[in-house]
């Protein structure tokens, strides 16, 4: 091989995976880019189990790593902003929230690593090559959000049995919530229920939604997003005065109002993102880190919020519940 030749081939290499490498240079620490999808205080409990898990792996923010927090606060037209700022800023990694925001980062660079704790289907979505082979700077754990719709729709039909019209307000900037409310179509109709779809895109559509749903539906179920997890307070507000039955993919959304959920734990998600931060910062590459599947997950039910609903919850439901908050 010719002398030139060899010294560009080696140019290459060194630019495509340059960041861990630069940021072991004396004065400058590790740096992880935190592009939140919610608020700092929505994303509090995640935000604190990531920090603790790294610090078991043995990074200590401020020490030996330094992170650099952007929060959206459910508006997604802040996420190429924010990922751009992060770009700049040339941190090691870039751990995302929801599928926008990975998009986001995504497109902000192909060199820096990008790992997402939580996204609802990164393959049907095209966010990932495959769950295997992510292929490219992205990996993470994905939520499978349309797998489990079918579930969350029975649990619905068991605590509400005249069920026959199902509203879904879906925040369409979501890609993720998309693909889950199709699938919540699909499974609706097996179950020759009405479904009434409803689409949001800011925090001012939200109240809209629910006059147009006034005496049409029976429950409501919520596709998990930054927008509906920010202004969940709101929406538990309306659907509790709208007598409106909800059910939601976190127990984040229940806690808050919300009657039940089923689906992942976010914050164990959030320890598994460490893990994935921490091979990349010893240097493993991205693409070499195959996307996970949720393995934990959870049945909460509000009974407050049942009681209020004037709804009563089968014993056998909450015997299978693995948190009643009351």
């Amino acid at each position: 091989m010719r002398r030139r030749d060899f010294i560009a081939g080696l140019g290459g290499a060194v630019a495509a995976w340059p960041r861990v490498a630069e940021a072991q240079q004396p004065g400058k620490l590790p740096t992880i880019g935190l592009l939140g999808a919610n608020t700092a205080a929505v994303q509090s409990q995640w935000t604190a189990t990531f920090v603790q898990r790294l610090r078991e792996l043995g990074w200590t923010e401020g020490r030996n790593v330094a992170i650099e927090y952007r929060w959206a606060e459910g508006r997604s037209e802040r996420y190429a902003e924010l990922a751009a700022e992060l770009v700049q800023l040339r941190v090691d990694v870039i751990l995302t929230h929801s599928t926008p925001a990975t998009f986001a980062a995504k497109h902000a660079t192909s060199l820096i690593p990008v790992v997402f704790a939580a996204a609802g289907n990164p393959v049907g979505t095209g966010l990932v090559k495959s769950l295997a082979q992510p292929g490219g700077n992205i990996t993470g754990l994905s939520l499978q959000q349309p797998d489990t719709a079918g579930k969350r729709v029975e649990l619905l039909r068991e605590i509400v049995p005249r069920l026959g019209a199902l509203a879904i307000m879906t925040g369409v900037n979501n890609p993720g919530a998309v693909l889950e409310a199709e699938a919540l179509h699909a499974a609706a109709r097996a179950l020759s229920l009405k479904v009434i779809p409803v689409a949001v895109q800011r925090a001012e559509d939200i109240a809209p939604a629910f006059e147009t749903l006034k005496d049409r539906a029976d429950a409501l179920y919520v596709p998990a997003s930054p927008l509906a997890l920010t202004n969940i307070i709101r929406i538990n507000i309306l659907a509790l005065s709208a007598r409106l039955p909800t059910i939601y993919v976190g127990k984040e959304y229940v806690q808050l109002g919300g009657l039940m959920s089923y689906g992942p734990n976010y914050p164990h998600l959030y320890r598994r993102a460490a893990e994935f931060v921490d091979k990349i910062l010893r240097g493993t590459k991205p693409s070499d880190i195959p996307v996970e599947q949720p393995t934990k997950f959870e049945f909460v039910i509000n009974l407050t919020t049942a009681k209020a609903l004037g709804l009563t919850v089968p014993p056998a439901m909450l015997a299978r519940a693995d948190e009643v908050i009351e």
